[in-house]
Formats: C-alpha cells, sequence, structure tokens
C-alpha cells in the first residue's frame, strides 16, 4: 500500500507476574458497557456506531466501604498538559485493599488516535491511548488497579495528564475526560514500600535496607513516525518507505550503571488508526490499546549495589532504532521493597551472563519483495542480600525470540507481514526454606495483510495474539498457574481518497478473551459488523 495512506492513518498515537512485590496483577481494562447484541446490522457504516468495548473481564472490587477522589478533568484540545492536585481522601485511613483509576472519554466528530499519560508526583500511574470517534459521537472507559502505588498515593501531590491532540477546521474532536480514584477500605493490600523515579540525570537512589527492586518501564513507540509501526521497517537495501539499518527487530533493554540488567520484548500495540485502516478498531480495539501495560524487570540481583546510598545511572533503549530518530517514549518508576529490621541490606551481584543478540533480516527482491527476520537474546543475572531474616538470592533469567516474515509489492499496494515474538522470563528467589520460583512465557503474534485496489478499495484483514502463561512454584511443586490467551481478529474495506461519506466501508471485527488458571476461569467473545454489536457471547 502506498505509504502515504498509512501515514495520514497513523497520525497521533500480559498480564505480568506483580506477585513478586506482593501486588496482585492489574486486571485488563474493560471499555464501555454492552447492551444486548443487535441484529439490526446496516450494509455499510454509518455516521454512528457501537461505543468502544474490549471483551477483558472488569476489575473485581471489595464490598463494604470506599472513597472516591476525581484526579482529572481535562478537555484535550492541543498539547498543553492538565495540571492540578491530589489530596487523598478521608474516611479511608492510609493504607487500602484496592485501589482503582477509572477514566470516561467521550468525543465526536473526526480525529486521529492520541496517546495520553497521567502522573502523580512524577511517577506514571496510567498510558492510554484513544478510540476515533464517529461524527455523533462515542463515550468509552477504561478501569486500572493502582493499588502498587500506594506509597504515592498516601501523600498529596501534583497531577499532570496529556492526551496530545489537534483541532482545527478538518480534526475537529475535542477529546474530553474525567479521572477519578477509587479507596477501598479493609485489610491493606500488600504493597511496595516505596514508589520512586529517576531524577533528571536518569539515576536512581534507593533506601540502603532495600530487599526488592522492580524497574517497570511504559514503553511505547508512537508519534505518527515509522517506529510507530516498527514491526514493518525493512533494511536499508530494500525498496520499502519505512527502513531501519538492521530491520524489525526491537528490544526495550534497561542498563544499571552501563551493565545490561534487563532485556525485554516490547508488546506490538497496533493504535485505533493501525494498518491503514480505522473501520478495524471503531468498537473493538487491539489488545492493550486502551490500558498500556509497563514492562517489568526485576532487578534485585543489583540490590547490594544500590544499597550503597549512592546514585546510580539507569537507562532506558530500544535496540534497532535508527540513531537520531525518535518514536519511543520509555518512562520508569521503580517499586522498592524494604526490610523493616535493617537499616542497611547488603550484598553482591553473583553472575551477569549476557548472550549473543541475534539479529538478521534477510531482503529477497522479486515481484513479490520479502524480509525473514529472526533475532534473539539472552541475558541472567544473579545476586544476594543479606536480610534480617538471612541470606536471599535472587535469580532472573529472560530469552527472547523474534520470527517476521514480511511480504510487499512495488508500489506498496500489498503489505503482508506474519510475524511472533517470545519474551520468556524465570525469577528464582531462593532464601530460608523451599526456593520460589516465577516463570511467565509470553507470546505476542501478529497476521495480516493490507491490499489496494484499482478502484481505490482498501481492504485490511488482520488478527492479533496477547499470550502469556505464568507459573508458581515452591520447591519445585507448583503453586499457582494462570494461562491468558487474548486474540483480535478483524476485516474491514473502504474506498480512500474520498470524503468520509463516500468511503463505502464495511467490516467485521472480532475479540475472544480467555484466562483460566488455579484461580478460575473467564472467557467472553464479541463480534462487530459495520460496527453493531452482534455478538457478546461469555463462556466458562
Amino acid at each position: 500500500m502506498k505509504r502515504r495512506i498509512i501515514m495520514s492513518m497513523l497520525a497521533g498515537a500480559t498480564l505480568l507476574a506483580s506477585t513478586l512485590l506482593g501486588a496482585a496483577p492489574a486486571p485488563a481494562a474493560e471499555a464501555g458497557t454492552a447492551p444486548a447484541p443487535s441484529a439490526d446490522v446496516p450494509a455499510e457504516f454509518g455516521t454512528d456506531w457501537h461505543d468502544p468495548i474490549t471483551a477483558a473481564p472488569p476489575l473485581t472490587k471489595p464490598a463494604g466501604k470506599s472513597c472516591q477522589v476525581t484526579l482529572a478533568e481535562a478537555q484535550f484540545r492541543d498539547f498543553t498538559p492538565y495540571k492540578g492536585s491530589y489530596t487523598p481522601p478521608d474516611g479511608c485511613g492510609d493504607r487500602w485493599s484496592k485501589v482503582v483509576l477509572r477514566m470516561d472519554g467521550k468525543v465526536k466528530g473526526r480525529q486521529f488516535d492520541r496517546l495520553g499519560y497521567l502522573h502523580l508526583g512524577g511517577v506514571e500511574i496510567f498510558r492510554t491511548s484513544t478510540p476515533q470517534p464517529s461524527p455523533d459521537g462515542i463515550e468509552w472507559s477504561v478501569e486500572k488497579d493502582v493499588t502498587r502505588y500506594t506509597d504515592t498515593l498516601r501523600d498529596s501531590q501534583d497531577v499532570e495528564m496529556l492526551i496530545g491532540n489537534v483541532v482545527d477546521d478538518t480534526y475537529t474532536g475535542i477529546i474530553d475526560v474525567k479521572v477519578t480514584l477509587t479507596f477501598y477500605a479493609g485489610k491493606p493490600a500488600v504493597t511496595p514500600d516505596r514508589v520512586l523515579t529517576l531524577d533528571d540525570r536518569s539515576t536512581l537512589t534507593t533506601p540502603r535496607n532495600s530487599e526488592r527492586i522492580i524497574a517497570e518501564v511504559y514503553a511505547t513507540g508512537s508519534g505518527g513516525g515509522c517506529e510507530e509501526y516498527w514491526y514493518l521497517t525493512v533494511p536499508e537495501e530494500a525498496p520499502y518507505s519505512c527502513q531501519a539499518d538492521g530491520g524489525p527487530y526491537r528490544e526495550v533493554q534497561i542498563k544499571v550503571d552501563g551493565h545490561l540488567a534487563g532485556i525485554a520484548a516490547p508488546f506490538p500495540t497496533v493504535w485505533t488508526g493501525g494498518w491503514s485502516n480505522p473501520f478495524l478498531w471503531y468498537v473493538v480495539p487491539g489488545p492493550r490499546a486502551f490500558d498500556i501495560k509497563p514492562i517489568e524487570y526485576d532487578l534485585t540481583p543489583f540490590a547490594g549495589l544500590f544499597n550503597d546510598g549512592r546514585p546510580h545511572r539507569v537507562e532506558v533503549s530500544v535496540v534497532g532504532v535508527p540513531e537520531g530518530q525518535s518514536g519511543w517514549s520509555t518512562p520508569v518508576n521503580v517499586l522498592v521493597r524494604q526490610d523493616a529490621k535493617s537499616a542497611h541490606v547488603t550484598g553482591k551481584l553473583t553472575a551477569h551472563k549476557v548472550g549473543p543478540l541475534a539479529d538478521s533480516s534477510t531482503y529477497t527482491p522479486g515481484w513479490e519483495h520479502r524480509v525473514d527476520t529472526e533475532g534473539d537474546h539472552r541475558l541472567t543475572v544473579a545476586g544476594y542480600v543479606d536480610t534480617s531474616h538471612g541470606r536471599v538470592t535472587t535469580t532472573v533469567t529472560r530469552s527472547l525470540a523474534n520470527t517476521s516474515t514480511h511480504r510487499w509489492t512495488d508500489g506498496e499496494t500489498t503489505d503482508g507481514l506474519d510475524a511472533t515474538w517470545t519474551d520468556d522470563e524465570s525469577v528464582i528467589v531462593d532464601g530460608r526454606g523451599p526456593a520460589r520460583t516465577a516463570r511467565t512465557q509470553r507470546t505476542y503474534t501478529m497476521d495480516g495483510r493490507t491490499t489496494l485496489s484499482a478502484a481505490d478499495r482498501l481492504r485490511t484483514v488482520l488478527t492479533l495474539g496477547d499470550r502469556a502463561v505464568i507459573t508458581e512454584s515452591l520447591g519445585g511443586r507448583r503453586t499457582a498457574w494462570s494461562r491468558l490467551d487474548d486474540t483480535y481478529a478483524g476485516d474491514a474495506t473502504y474506498t480512500v481518497n474520498v470524503p468520509r461519506d463516500q468511503r463505502h466501508a464495511v467490516g467485521t471485527t472480532g475479540e475472544r478473551y480467555r484466562i483460566r488458571g488455579s484461580d478460575g476461569c473467564y472467557d467472553r467473545s464479541l463480534t462487530t459488523v459495520q460496527g453493531v454489536l452482534t455478538e457478546d457471547h461469555r463462556g466458562c
């Protein structure tokens, strides 16, 4: 397809083992409440369609007393951030069983997808993107469990929120949002003792009695350039409009004082203008698009180094991004658990094994150009801390792999990708008693093709997968497990380069979200046709 089409449509904008810090993993957000499916399906898209909705489970909320605080209420017309202040609620104490962030949004007219963030006292607690509106207007909502940020929430803080937007004679959609926090009283959740951010020099100073250290990075490729769809980039010798020196392999790395401390595969988020076809996303967004989850890195093996009381440099970089090219945002939070019975916890890094980074993209010319990419990397770090309850050794192993095949024709009137990313991580904590092991196996998939006919009919067929298997064991015996499978599939066609009312767009989209494990089962499927919700099925 012509890259001008992709650029115009894309301008704008796992489940993780959080139990290592004692915090419950944040369930995926549910966007909107579904009415009964409709059988009244128009022949093509009209001027309005169903509000955005996902198949993900709603957050569970404790019974009993709760208190609510409005965190932000703003209309975004440009790139001016909303700035306000936060004060903890009265009447619910200062430690809570759960804290739920909710964002309600509405927009109408014409607008691109936009990327947004919310900072509380400098800590990024929420990152999101927006749906594209209908002329008549849409409303949506996102909920997120933010209990892990209790340390930040206990004190008054500055609030900053931005969903960068452009409003003019063409792009008329003003993004109107309200964000609240609901605090649930009851038995306090186990949460990190400290939530820290990097200073202006990208350095971090932790308490000297830090026992567990987890970094989280809200990594997103965005901004309207080629890194917004990095998975489609090709080596320089290939005749394609988005090039990168080594091709599409990307890896988000975190370093401590110059030493590689963590590696991760970025999630291939597709925003709601993605793959040149907004009709794929008007009702059901791609996985994680409205609730962007951070990458987590267990930095506990470096705790002995951090605990010397000095600032240490923490850097995040993305492998594969052409030198000098922007497009990635990588804000960092650091979550710390302290040893309350020790003023100073000493320790040492005992193992640091970095495997070779394999990254190759091979271009094969022909009537259908082709780039085959293979990449993999492995890292093992280990270290101990001497705590008030004995020596505790943590070993973190992470291995990444990526394979993809990208095919396109001259002029990019056909453009297809079949890609898989895997990110396997194991964390072994060995101290008094049997060793505790947490293993997370993440798999992301993308299989799609866009074609542009001689009659300017653009069709996109796309399937996305977000999968994760988490297993926890004690002394080699499994104690908990979960298996997530979130699959999106869409097929949409419209006429390009014409006014909106002449696009004659049609499309079928759907999502199935399944999670099974030791805590039970959830299974929900959605189907939409021409923007009308036709199926909402719940299984298990």
